[in-house]
């Protein structure tokens, strides 16, 4: 399937609401934008750094914990900084 033709989804109507159907992604996907192979190589090899990372720190859990705190406060930070 071309990526550049692809839909998320479509709403349905049901009795008195309408739902989200979503498409399925597991296809043999295409695209023409070289691009897009481009952007596609290189998210690639930032998931191959993040796993060689991850197997030399020694508990993951508590990285992602600290790091999931420091977003946590530097937003927290920036969001009183516009009031």
């Amino acid at each position: 399937m071309k990526i550049e033709s692809f839909k998320a989804g479509y709403w349905r109507q049901r009795y008195q609401y309408k739902s989200f159907e979503p498409s399925y992604v597991d296809l043999e996907w295409t695209w023409e934008d070289a691009t897009l192979g481009v952007l596609l190589e290189k998210a690639n090899m930032a998931l191959g750094e993040l796993n060689a990372f991850s197997l030399i720190v020694p508990d993951v859990d508590l990285f992602i914990e600290m790091h999931v705190a420091k977003e946590a406060q530097t937003s927290s930070r920036s969001i009183k900084g516009r009031s």
